[in-house]
């Protein structure tokens, strides 16, 4: 048995209920895209904007105060996950109705391979996918 078996990189932060941990987020994230040599394929704008809206959503709704959210990314060469955490409640939903806000999993929907919501011990976790070419 030679065959090498690869595990997936892993990367995780946990970010504060502010305003601003959004765009840490998607710096964090463009980080580790750069750093798996990711940052400049096709998929790497669109990944980038669902780490905004996934956690935008969570620190407007799922966050509670004095609370965090946890932003999850995995990738496995063949794949990509987002993931990200709270500890707050409710289910969320695609919402299509012209408004100018809360379109955020329309655009989640629309951008990854497949998208969902895992219910946790305490809150959920929202998740999306890409696969990578």
């Amino acid at each position: 048995m030679n065959e090498t078996t690869r595990l997936p990189l892993l990367r995780e932060r946990f970010f504060r209920r502010e305003r601003r941990s959004a765009q840490a987020a998607r710096r964090f994230t463009a980080e580790a895209l750069a750093g798996w040599g990711l940052a400049q394929t096709a998929r790497a704008d669109d990944v980038l904007l669902c780490v905004s809206e996934l956690v935008t959503n969570a620190l407007l709704h799922g966050v509670p105060p004095g609370r965090q959210l946890r932003l999850f990314l995995r990738y496995d060469v063949s794949a990509l996950v987002v993931e990200v955490h709270d500890s707050g409640g409710g289910v969320p939903q695609v919402v299509d109705d012209g408004d100018e806000g809360g379109r955020g999993l329309l655009l989640v929907a629309a951008l990854s391979d497949k998208w969902g919501v895992r219910e946790r011990e305490s809150g959920k976790a929202v998740w999306c996918e890409f696969a990578w070419p």
